[in-house]
């Protein structure tokens, strides 16, 4: 994708206040001898920010096609760590840092989901590692 130009932003100084004439219109009395429009400035750049925020959702919206290679290669880590845990608990050599490793990956897969089954399943492994966890500590202490 080629960007040609973002539009620039104007330069942004301060307004100079109007003189009104006749005193039968609404004015506001002074503060300090300045006059209240005196601190106004002007507004300047705001296409520039939205060109920006236009560039920046068009990154974020990944093709489907991205986003399910992605969501594959999520899965295959999450899938070699049970595979890990399996063969850990039937040496009976489980390890705290598989349990480590196995939530974060957990976490990490809920924050980018929404499907509902996928969430019952993330639900059940996370419950295994609790277990898995509870039974090392008891282990550990006993």
């Amino acid at each position: 994708m080629k960007v040609s130009s973002t539009g620039g932003a104007g330069a942004v100084g301060a307004s100079r206040a109007k003189p009104t004439g006749g005193g039968s219109g609404f004015s506001l009395p002074s503060v300090g001898g300045a006059s209240a429009a005196s601190g106004v400035t002007q507004a300047g750049g705001v296409a520039g920010i939205g060109s920006l925020d236009a560039l920046l959702a068009l990154q974020a919206d990944l093709d489907p096609m991205e986003r399910k290679r992605r969501a594959v290669k999520r899965a295959g880590g999450l899938l070699d760590l049970l595979d890990a845990l399996k063969l850990a608990t039937l040496d009976g050599e489980v390890s705290t840092g598989t349990l480590s490793r196995l939530k974060s990956a957990v976490r990490e897969h809920r924050e980018a989901t929404d499907d509902p089954k996928l969430e019952a399943i993330l639900n059940e492994i996370e419950t295994r590692a609790a277990v898995e966890a509870a039974k090392l500590e008891q282990a550990r202490l006993g």
